[in-house]
């Protein structure tokens, strides 16, 4: 059986990759997760007394806690997943970013190059360091074209801007110190277990609040959306076949403008929990002033991906995000334990940094 160090594995994506690889089995993982506002146990309360799932509460930057587990575990890989990630958060407060996806990057990459350097040769051979970043780190697209493996990074907000420095620093362990690492720059991903602030689960609660749904701008800007369990099957197969020091692009090949997400929300929810008052949610849609800096359009090419190791998504957007609404209808109880009190559903990243 392997062990591997997933960190941020109580987030969103993070969350769901430790569940899909502890139901598939073959694994022992050690969770790694600060507990931020939108890392959550209940995500991971269905392990509880599992023998093949350790949860750590702790930071990636805390580097005497990541030898500890390191020399205790003697992991066969770690996949990272921490990060802090909501760009108009980072527009609120930069700092945060710089210290989470740069800084406690860096101190990984260290702590997990001297472990790899310990280990036998032959499981030396095997151990992969695999990093998980964002399309966002390449920047705005015009109406035509895709980013691929080789586009150059231009990126535009301060998230992407400190998910550009963090892969960085993982290609140049690679290149400079010979650390086995792999790369995987994700589209935008839905799905289960989202924290309601991203677009889809936040025009979700609110249309079921029968609130105003706010977009960004004149509603246009340009997503291609990735169901998160076929992400965390892209990660896998990256994981398994993956060429060292190589970088894949995942993405869903289901471009979509922000406006024609929130009308298909509104479309689903409005044959599954029609308002009180007979209104379509179609009616709540507010434009609001956009997001400074707000990329025009992402697109992502996976065709290395595909080539190379034979992954494709296996939902469309239209499935993906019907079983989504089903799955945030069906979780309620969920959503109310994370809106807390700290996070309301209001509009962030409109200030000057703090």
């Amino acid at each position: 059986m392997s062990t591997w160090l997933v960190t941020g594995g109580a987030g969103f994506i993070g969350g769901n990759f430790v569940l899909d690889a502890i139901a598939t089995g073959g694994v022992r993982v050690i969770n790694l997760d600060a507990l931020t506002y939108a890392g959550n146990p209940q995500t991971l309360a269905g392990l509880a007394g599992n023998p093949d799932h350790a949860f750590v509460h702790g930071d990636i930057g805390d580097a005497a806690l990541v030898r500890t587990l390191l020399a205790e575990h003697r992991p066969d890989a770690i996949i990272n997943f921490a990060a802090e990630s909501h760009v108009d958060r980072s527009i609120d407060g930069p700092a945060a970013f710089v210290q989470t996806n740069v800084v406690g990057t860096l101190n990984l990459l260290e702590c997990a190059l001297v472990h790899w350097r310990g280990l036998a040769p032959e499981r030396r051979d095997a151990f992969r360091f695999l990093h998980v970043s964002t399309d966002e780190v390449y920047g705005s697209l015009g109406p035509e074209g895709r980013f691929t493996e080789t586009t150059a990074y231009a990126p535009n907000s301060p998230y992407s801007a400190s998910k550009a420095a963090s892969d960085h620093l993982v290609r140049a362990f690679h290149h400079t110190y010979g650390l086995p690492v792999l790369t995987t720059n994700c589209s935008n991903n839905y799905g289960p277990w989202q924290f309601p602030e991203k677009l889809i689960p936040l025009v979700i609660q609110k249309a079921l609040a029968g609130e105003p749904l706010p977009v960004y701008g004149d509603g246009r800007n340009v997503r291609d959306w990735l169901y998160v369990g076929d992400h965390c099957a892209a990660i896998r197969r990256v994981l398994e076949g993956g060429r060292v020091g190589e970088v894949y692009n995942v993405g869903g090949d289901a471009e979509r403008e922000n406006i024609q997400v929130v009308k298909t929300i509104c479309a689903l929810l409005d044959e599954r929990r029609p308002l009180a008052d007979g209104r379509r949610r179609e009616s709540l849609i507010t434009f609001v002033a956009d997001r400074p800096g707000h990329d025009r359009r992402y697109a992502i090419d996976a065709s290395k991906i595909r080539g190379e190791l034979g992954w494709q998504p296996s939902e469309s957007f239209e499935s993906g995000l019907a079983r989504t609404i089903d799955w945030y209808l069906g979780h309620q109880d969920w959503v109310g334990h994370v809106l807390d009190g700290s996070y309301r559903m209001e509009r962030l990243g409109a200030a000057s940094p703090a």
